[in-house]
């Protein structure tokens, strides 16, 4: 595991396969995102260093993301969080649909699958569950948005006292040139791009994605810039969600 500091508060925890990230608040941490299994100790161990771990806040339920949560979780005394529609596919209760692949991302897909630790992974008994709108009580205030079209239950973290937005994998960067992307690997795309949309309309100076390094310096408008080669560039309610709660 590679640490990144991105911020005094923030860091970002590499993986072989995805990454993960820490918000610190005095002596309370957040982690968003748990990587693949098999890092939930390396995670626990770095996280407790910097404070009391409150919660592992997880974007959608890919096991490169969610992977490590129960460990992670379970090691730090901290809850588990993810939003309605993707908690029982962290909890094991049901499988997780798989991405509808264009032809060009399978042999990408097939490549990060092979990366991954094999044996599946251990899933948290109890996950909170979030909806659209409400306010986790970290960085001022996190409001969960959600974003879906990679998964059904996809969110993304917006920090507006902080300018931060925690993408997960509703948006990432290029490996090659670090150019802003709409995210891969997706559910439904339709709903992914104006997912994309509507993060891009919010008012961000850090962009931390779930693959990519992120965007550290107006962020806003570099993610609007890359909405408008979707045919996206503002806001849009998701289907079947309050705006908030």
């Amino acid at each position: 595991m590679d640490v990144v500091e991105l911020l005094p508060r923030l860091r970002l925890l590499r993986f072989p396969v995805g990454q993960a990230y820490l918000w610190r608040d005095g002596d309370e941490v957040t982690l968003i995102d748990a990587g693949p299994a098999g890092s939930g100790a390396r995670i626990a161990a770095y996280a407790r260093a910097a404070g009391r771990v409150r919660r592992v806040v997880l974007t959608h339920f890919h096991e490169d993301h969610a992977g490590g949560a129960a460990e992670a979780g379970a090691l730090a005394g901290a809850e588990v969080v993810a939003h309605a529609l993707d908690a029982p596919v962290v909890r094991g209760e049901v499988p997780g649909p798989p991405p509808a692949l264009e032809d060009w991302e399978r042999p990408l897909h097939e490549d990060a699958l092979r990366r991954l630790p094999r044996g599946g992974f251990d899933r948290p008994a109890r996950v909170t569950e979030v909806v659209d709108g409400d306010v986790l009580d970290f960085g001022g205030g996190a409001r969960v948005v959600h974003a879906p079209g990679h998964t059904d239950g996809s969110i993304a973290l917006h920090l507006p006292s902080h300018g931060v937005l925690f993408t997960g994998d509703a948006v990432a960067a290029s490996p090659v040139d670090g150019s802003v992307l709409l995210g891969v690997f997706n559910l439904d795309r339709d709903r992914a791009v104006a997912s994309f949309g509507r993060l891009a309309a919010l008012d961000t100076e850090v962009a931390c994605f779930g693959h990519g390094d992120p965007v550290t310096a107006r962020a806003g408008v570099v993610l609007r810039a890359a909405a408008r080669t979707y045919g996206t560039s503002g806001w849009s309610q998701p289907t079947g969600e309050p705006a908030s709660r």
